[in-house]
């Protein structure tokens, strides 16, 4: 098992090295204030396409100033606000997601009837959403609790959640053999005994798959979301910011890029070692 984490992280890193080199050559092969033959192309000057280790290196200066703390650190305040967002929305994306697969698994009817607009919803564009949900604050008031503002962006990260783990783990609770069910019944193993022993187990290969999709979208909402409503703390707040400094600082406005990607693969990350935690008493093919 680490010798195969060390050749995915090793993969990693030369794909990140290739990347680079990519913008690299690109920079200093194309028009330099851009142009159209066939397809647009960027310009590659300084001021809208940087060098690699400016880039790099702008992480370790100050962000404002030379008294000013170093941008990295400020990029992990604004990642540790927005994960916190996107952790609680996929939670709730979760919870959504399971109670739908296990409802439509439970009746045919019911998923033929709800599959559709549960597709459906992910055709409805976040950023027309997400005022709509964010005006909650003003509206919901229970017992003198008021709605906050960054739960309405949790929520929204939790939509965008919601559908990969609800198809994930609807096909997985499919995916038990009928020699197992009719086992099952053999021992007249209730329907919820049945979900709990046999396809819950039968499922985690498809929803793993479908948890680590939900953990990147759930990031991707939180920070769309941020831009569009204007919350401040996060990653999208920094994404503004930062980009309004673009012209006289072209290397800032991609920290908060690296924020984003790095906090994306904070939370793949989490999910893996939920997989490994529960893959470790499984039963597995000898070599």
């Amino acid at each position: 098992m680490l010798h195969r984490a060390a050749r995915r992280t090793g993969l990693f890193l030369l794909a990140l090295f290739l990347v680079a080199c990519s913008w690299e050559l690109y920079k200093a092969l194309g028009p330099e204030e851009g142009g159209t033959f066939v397809i647009p192309f960027a310009k590659t000057n300084d001021r809208a396409m940087p060098h690699a280790w400016d880039m790099v290196t702008r992480l370790v200066e100050p962000e404002r100033g030379a008294d000013g703390n170093d941008l990295w650190r400020s990029i992990v305040g604004y990642g540790w606000y927005t994960f916190r967002l996107a952790f609680l929305g996929l939670v709730l994306g979760t919870l959504a997601g399971l109670a739908s697969a296990i409802v439509m698994s439970r009746l045919r009817v019911l998923e033929r009837g709800l599959l559709p607009w549960v597709v459906m919803s992910q055709t409805v564009p976040l950023i027309a959403l997400a005022p709509q949900v964010v005006s909650w604050s003003g509206r919901i008031d229970i017992g003198g609790w008021e709605w906050p503002r960054w739960l309405s962006v949790s929520v929204l990260a939790g939509f965008l959640a919601f559908f990969p783990i609800a198809i994930g783990t609807l096909r997985g609770l499919q995916s038990a053999s009928a020699a197992s069910e009719e086992l099952m019944q053999s021992y007249a193993a209730s329907w919820t005994k049945t979900l709990v022993k046999l396809r819950f187990p039968a499922a985690i290969p498809a929803m793993v798959p479908a948890f680590k999709q939900a953990a990147t979208l759930a990031v991707v909402g939180v920070i769309v979301s941020e831009i569009s409503t204007g919350v401040k703390g996060g990653i999208g707040r920094a994404v503004i910011s930062y980009s309004q400094a673009a012209t006289g600082d072209p290397a800032k406005p991609y920290a908060a890029v690296f924020g984003a990607a790095a906090l994306g693969l904070t939370m793949y990350g989490l999910v893996v070692l939920f997989d490994i935690f529960l893959m470790r008493h499984r039963p597995q093919e000898a070599d």
